[in-house]
């Protein structure tokens, strides 16, 4: 019997009509990603042409935050093409985030850049301005060439990294062959 009675008042307090599940909203939209992609490869083009393609293994996208980004938390592999989609240049890190409204990629630990000509740019930080088709950096930079290191702080570069600046340089060191 007392079983019986505990089974009526389950049954009935579970099934309650007037009770309603609540969902709790988010209060900020804008911290949460519109769009979450893990392990992808893909290519971003301008006016029908590849420009890019970006190797990740997460992806997150908040486009509901004040100044829409990009965020790549766990690192990011992109490629620049020129018009016959063959590969300018390269850019590997760990952690990136592209802000769309200034168009300005923020690349974070362990940056390796490789240009046209195999020249090897290494950071802890580099910036890349689409816009004023330029990439920066006021961190320590490594630029490891053919026959020599060139090492400093603080670099300017065109977007081809083929024409830089390094604003501190410490030093260039013939490399043996």
């Amino acid at each position: 019997m007392t079983f019986l009675v505990i089974a009526v008042c389950l049954f009935c307090f579970s099934c309650n009509r007037d009770a309603k599940m609540r969902i709790k909203s988010f209060e900020e939209r804008s911290l949460i990603p519109g769009l979450e992609v893990e392990n992808i490869v893909t290519v971003v083009s301008d006016s029908g042409r590849a420009k890019y393609r970006i190797t990740t293994a997460d992806w997150k996208v908040y486009d509901k935050a004040d100044s829409p980004y990009w965020e790549f938390p766990k690192g990011i592999f992109l490629e620049s093409f020129d018009k016959e989609l063959v590969v300018q240049a390269s850019i590997k890190s760990k952690y990136a985030m592209y802000e769309e409204n200034t168009k300005v990629w923020s690349l974070k630990d362990s940056v390796e850049a490789v240009n046209l000509s195999g020249k090897k740019f290494e950071s802890e930080e580099l910036y890349w301005d689409q816009n004023a088709e330029k990439i920066y950096s006021n961190k320590f930079i490594t630029i490891t060439e053919k026959d020599r290191i060139i090492k400093g702080v603080g670099f300017e570069s065109d977007q081809s990294m083929e024409h830089y600046i390094i604003k501190k340089p410490q030093g260039i060191f013939p490399i043996d062959e």
